[in-house]
């Protein structure tokens, strides 16, 4: 199950898994971006996917998600949160809006997803939960600093679901990518924030696929493996 698969990171995520052999769920509150997603992803036969309009925020929609995923494709045994926001704002301009809708998504959407599938994996003993956080989970920017704290939170909660499901069969992995080539930026609407810290630095900025490639990385290691974390970077900005 693949939310925010419509764009970015998430559609890159359902593609490779889809390419690996997997069913996959694509969610999202955009269906007929999810429908072309869906059209591009490896044809073969039965149901090989299913495009379920979500918004994350929503904790019915989400258990209708995983509900309508396991009815039709089977356990959820992977869950991808890819579903998230990103403004650049300073706080000084008190952007209340953008504030709320970040954590709302970020966080609050990234609970819901969890609190949906774990009880179904903790019974199976099996299943691997990967948030998709950001180097801004381990080290605060300037102009991002709600941003900022909503990955710290989401580091925060998958270190604790990963203590508390040890020897139960769950992995938790958070991936960290820095700068990647999506259109979050342009959610952005604080000008004076990206004018200040929202500018391209000249390098080369990772491609979707280089995160997704990191998430199939900590999914196909051996049952007795996890890999916690991973922080990826376009060479050139270092953290």
């Amino acid at each position: 199950m693949v939310t925010g698969a419509s764009s970015g990171i998430g559609a890159a995520v359902a593609g490779a898994l889809s390419a690996g052999g997997a069913h996959v769920a694509l969610a999202a509150r955009r269906e007929d971006a999810l429908l072309e997603v869906q059209s591009g992803l490896e044809s073969r036969e039965g149901k090989g996917s299913i495009v379920a309009p979500t918004d994350v925020t929503d904790r019915d929609q989400v258990r209708s998600l995983v509900s309508r995923a396991e009815e039709e494709l089977g356990p959820v045994e992977i869950l991808v949160n890819c579903a998230g926001v990103m403004y650049y704002t300073l706080m000084k301009n008190r952007r209340e809006q953008e504030w709320e809708r970040t954590v709302e998504v970020n966080c609050k959407g990234a609970l819901n997803c969890v609190g949906a599938v774990l009880p179904g994996m903790l019974e199976r003993g099996q299943g691997h939960i990967v948030t998709i956080s950001s180097d801004a989970g381990r080290k605060i920017f300037p102009g991002l600093a709600v941003y900022s704290a909503s990955k710290s939170f989401v580091e925060a909660l998958s270190q604790g679901l990963r203590l508390e499901t040890a020897g139960k069969g769950v992995k938790v992995t958070t991936i960290q990518p820095g700068n990647v080539a999506t259109d979050l930026i342009s959610m952005s609407g604080d000008e004076e924030a990206l004018e200040e810290y929202g500018q391209p630095g000249g390098a080369r900025v990772l491609d979707p696929e280089d995160v997704a490639a990191s998430v199939v990385h900590a999914l196909a290691q051996p049952e007795h493996v996890a890999v916690n974390e991973i922080l990826i970077e376009p060479r050139d900005e270092p953290v």
